[in-house]
């Protein structure tokens, strides 16, 4: 597990006077603005929203010291964390933040080895994890749904993944 997550992701900028397009990855999509300062990935820049307001798909936030269109500019699609521990404890093996799927082992439904999940993506039709094969070769893009991943075991670190089947 990792000790940071990732909480939200700005766009482009909204307006001239700085304010950012905002995507929450918060389970209460509002809830972004109580962990407290968000930081960039690297951990060398801290941010906190000073206000935030529904858009149509996304939040509008206006970060402190940033003031203008091009200062907002230059945080475009920056991705925002804070440390784990800010965050609400996880009950139980049924509830799990997406960044505890990374690193867990993925096999099928007989047990035989799939590979290990490396990432999580959205790119806004739902949840895509990234497993690198057992045997090597390009990644397989798997849709993180019920029926392409029926089980999720975090103790056991492993998921159960049924692939899609291609048609020709």
């Amino acid at each position: 597990m990792t000790d940071r997550i990732c909480v939200a992701q700005i766009g482009a900028a909204h307006g001239l006077r700085g304010e950012v397009r905002l995507r929450s990855f918060t389970q209460e999509p509002e809830a972004v603005t109580s962990y407290g300062p968000l930081e960039s990935e690297d951990g060398a820049r801290r941010f906190e929203i000073e206000a935030l307001r529904p858009a149509k798909d996304h939040f509008v936030a206006r970060l402190a010291g940033i003031g203008d269109r091009d200062a907002a500019e230059k945080l475009t699609n920056l991705k925002l964390y804070v440390p784990r521990e800010r965050l609400p404890a996880v009950e139980d093996d049924e509830t799990f933040y997406q960044s505890d799927l990374i690193g867990l082992a993925a096999v099928g439904p007989d047990g035989a080895a799939v590979g290990i999940v490396r990432a999580v993506y959205n790119y806004g039709a739902g949840d895509i994890l990234e497993i690198a094969p057992a045997g090597g070769g390009e990644p397989l893009m798997v849709p993180f749904t019920v029926e392409a991943v029926p089980a999720v075991d975090i103790k056991g670190k492993r998921i159960v993944v049924v692939p899609p089947v291609l048609t020709e």
